[in-house]
């Protein structure tokens, strides 16, 4: 199923505009004002997919419920935070939603150093290049910076950076399991099937410990809870980023198990040692062979969802970088070709 994603009553591009991109039939959003590690209440979700089903489509996705710092610092308060965790599942589970995507990125989420780098053809898209992660002041803390659930102050922010100082990357796979082994069991009770997103981009950012950045990484943490409703979500973009990372092998390894619950397919070009910048989605256009991606993804079986991730800005279009419509929906329509060219259907 090809599916876009939406943010709820802020977004500028009402699901009326989306239902008339042929073949999207399905929505991947959350609920963006409850605060971090508080439960999700079953009517919120409830009323979010009845507002979905009106305009005929499904909610099929939600992206995401964010994974509160404590549960990731492995502090005593972290219990309470799971617990709650695991009633929004419960409740994602009553009302009927099937996947979640969510990721265990300490502090920041994705991260992008240019939010509106203009590519040849005039277009702007989103890039990330390392050398300019290290110029940035964080002294001020995150309203200036894309890419996370949460917005810290300076203090608030060194405070939880200090934190991190004593986390490893073992102690970080330490945490993540006892997330995990707690997690899992209710989402599977509940039908619902766990899709964790790799760590965009696929190494440390200001030297936090960054561990879902490999095919070996997803593999691991699909065996520490060997459950049907651990898996993934494959995101192409993400894990291309790392060239080291062989994106046809990661879809068969996890694949062939079902391990893989929803995909992200964008197209990404290296620009050089940890530097990127986003592209339309064509093959031709970037780094990522998609007919690849699609036939591969075909070849395993998966019949889940799949969206158009990230987009340029085109057409004179402005709005949340990444998310404009145009070039998403170019996007979905070129996935969804692609699918019915190699799957006849």
């Amino acid at each position: 199923m090809i599916t876009f994603r939406w943010f709820g009553s802020r977004d500028p591009i009402p699901l009326t505009h989306i239902r008339q991109v042929p073949a999207v039939r399905g929505i991947v959003s959350s609920l963006f004002d409850i605060p971090v590690g508080e439960p999700w209440p079953l009517d919120r979700i409830t009323a979010l997919r009845a507002e979905v089903e009106r305009h005929g489509m499904s909610l099929t996705v939600i992206e995401s419920i964010p994974v509160h710092e404590d549960i990731k610092l492995g502090r005593p308060t972290r219990d309470r935070f799971i617990d709650n965790y695991c009633e929004s599942v419960r409740n994602m589970g009553r009302a009927g939603v099937p996947v979640l995507c969510y990721n265990f990125m300490p502090v920041f989420d994705w991260m992008r150093t240019d939010l509106a780098r203009q590519l040849d053809d005039g277009s702007t898209a989103l890039a990330y290049d390392d050398a300019a992660l290290a110029k940035i002041n964080l002294s001020r803390g995150t309203a200036d910076l894309p890419g996370w659930a949460t917005t810290y102050t300076s203090a608030a922010l060194k405070k939880l950076l200090d934190a991190y100082r004593s986390v490893s990357e073992d102690k970080l796979w330490e945490n993540f399991a006892y997330f995990l082994e707690r997690v899992v069991p209710v989402a599977a009770a509940s039908d619902v099937r766990m899709a964790l997103h790799p760590d965009d981009p696929p190494w440390s950012i200001f030297g936090l410990p960054r561990i879902i950045t490999s095919g070996a990484a997803l593999e691991r943490v699909t065996n520490i809870v060997d459950d049907p409703a651990n898996g993934i979500t494959f995101c192409a973009g993400s894990l291309a980023a790392d060239p080291k990372n062989d994106l046809p092998g990661i879809v068969r390894g996890l694949g062939s198990r079902s391990r893989i619950h929803f995909v992200h397919l964008r197209n990404i070009k290296r620009t050089g040692p940890r530097s990127f910048q986003e592209t339309a989605h064509p093959s031709e256009l970037g780094d990522i062979d998609m007919r690849s991606m699609i036939a591969t993804l075909h070849e395993t079986g998966f019949d889940g969802p799949i969206r158009s991730d990230h987009g340029r800005m085109i057409w004179g279009e402005s709005g949340q970088p990444g998310y404009g419509l145009h070039d998403r929906a170019l996007g979905a329509m070129y996935l969804h070709g692609l699918w019915e060219g190699i799957t006849g259907g």
